[in-house]
């Protein structure tokens, strides 16, 4: 994966549409969202795994971006249009997006290769103060943890998901947290509580 250097412009609208309208995809599309806001519901908000989730779900701020391509040259356009969908739109419109990926990733180290294009792909830009990437995946694995261990499941999505967190609004939401890292610690104890019979009914993807 390669491509030449490229800077987006913030101010640059490019999209009429600000607010996400299920209505406007394909069936086929519409499942994916579908199962993925059930993932949101059951998973992220109902055991609070991310206490700055719930808020921007219950307002419908959520912009969630299906991508069928597999050539490198269709995966960079689709990235670079919802980076600038995200930053060309106000916050209480498009406050956060997730990208799904329906082709082609199925192999966590694939995923990887790809997450880390993005990156590069955002720093080329100069993006990175405003922009941040967040990944899962439906065999999310952590390194140097056990392959049977629960914590897995934190960050196992139904489809190989990037989701795109714009700095500053994640930088105010840490600013009232005394200590980020007992969010982990506490989602790990959630989900050793409730057992991993319970955890792989509510993630079937990602037994």
């Amino acid at each position: 994966m390669g491509g030449t250097c490229f800077k987006l412009v913030k101010q640059e609208r490019i999209y009429r549409i600000t607010k996400f309208d299920l209505q406007t995809l394909s069936i086929a599309h519409q499942d994916v969202v579908k199962n993925t806001r059930r993932w949101l519901d059951q998973m992220v908000v109902g055991l609070n795994l991310c206490p700055f989730s719930s808020s921007v779900i219950a307002r419908d701020q959520v912009y969630y971006a299906i991508c069928d391509a597999t050539t490198d040259a269709e995966l960079k356009q689709f990235f670079v249009n919802e980076l600038q969908r995200l930053l060309g739109t106000n916050e209480n419109d498009v406050a956060t997006s997730l990208l799904m990926f329906t082709q082609g990733l199925e192999e966590f180290g694939d995923y990887l290769t790809l997450l880390d294009w993005f990156q590069h792909l955002l720093e080329q830009a100069e993006l990175t103060e405003h922009v941040q990437l967040a990944s899962f995946h439906p065999q999310y694995q952590f390194e140097g943890v056990a392959a049977e261990d629960l914590s897995h499941f934190t960050n196992r999505s139904p489809y190989p998901t990037i989701h795109l967190l714009r700095q500053d609004q994640m930088t105010k939401a840490l600013a009232h947290v005394s200590d980020p890292e007992k969010i982990y610690i506490d989602n790990i104890k959630t989900l050793n509580k409730l057992g991993r019979r319970q955890v792989e009914a509510l993630c079937p993807w990602g037994k």
